[in-house]
């Protein structure tokens, strides 16, 4: 018997993207798929929360060069609104600052316009189980961004701004944050791209110690890998540039 079973409604989308043509031919393609129906379109950031309004949409499609109100405005005034509402920004920029400033605004995934058809598919089934899915494209610029990145401790440095006199990075403020203090300093260096073997060393603790830790933190943020974990802690605000 098929566990999804007949009577289960396909995901809902809302197209936001001032191309008609660009539209139509997305409308197409996810309307060939059972589980997938195109339900509204719209062509600038005002339209999409109108129609996220009256629709309910489970994913929104956001470009973010649209008029009147952009893709990057919009997503965080519907986030706001609708925090229910999935955001994948569908964009031609592959410059890693957007990707930033829309995962910040609430966005679930960042996907490019040359993407094939099969991967925009993938990626919207992804985000509605719950996933961020970042276009393959971009992932080394943020890998690289990431990289100079830096965590606090589980509680944060209360009133603290200042830079890293060692990295040159900004600390923030975690209060929110589900790990403990070493997990965070964990964090931070997967953040900068060091090996199981490389943390250990530069914490004096074993290579073991640090792959319990990276399941715990992997576990307690709800995700399948480290991209992923640093993702989520951009949205939350705990990590900046």
């Amino acid at each position: 018997m098929d566990i999804m079973g007949s009577a289960k409604r396909p995901i809902k989308l809302v197209l936001a993207d001032d191309h008609q043509l660009f539209r139509e031919g997305v409308k197409r393609i996810l309307n060939m798929e059972s589980d997938l129906e195109v339900v509204g379109e719209c062509g600038d950031g005002i339209q999409v929360l109108e129609l996220c309004n009256t629709l309910n949409p489970d994913i929104v499609l956001m470009d973010i060069n649209m008029p009147i109100e952009n893709g990057v405005v919009a997503t965080e005034k519907l986030k706001d609104i609708f925090p229910d509402i999935k955001v994948i920004i569908l964009s031609i920029h592959d410059d890693e600052s957007y990707v930033f400033e829309t995962l910040r605004k609430g966005a679930s995934g960042y996907l490019l316009k040359d993407m094939e058809a099969e991967s925009l598919i993938n990626a919207i089934r992804s985000v509605v189980a719950g996933h961020a899915y970042i276009h393959p494209k971009v992932t080394g610029k943020l890998i690289n961004q990431l990289r100079r990145m830096t965590y606090l401790d589980e509680q944060g440095v209360a009133g603290s701004g200042a830079a890293s006199k060692e990295a040159g990075v900004k600390y923030v403020h975690m209060d929110n944050s589900p790990l403990t203090r070493r997990e965070a300093e964990v964090l931070r260096l997967m953040a900068e791209g060091k090996s199981n073997k490389m943390i250990g060393e530069f914490l004096y603790i074993s290579e073991k110690t640090v792959k319990n830790h990276v399941s715990s933190i992997l576990q307690k943020m709800e995700v399948d890998d480290r991209t992923q974990a640093v993702i989520i802690a951009i949205k939350n605000g705990w990590v900046t540039l």
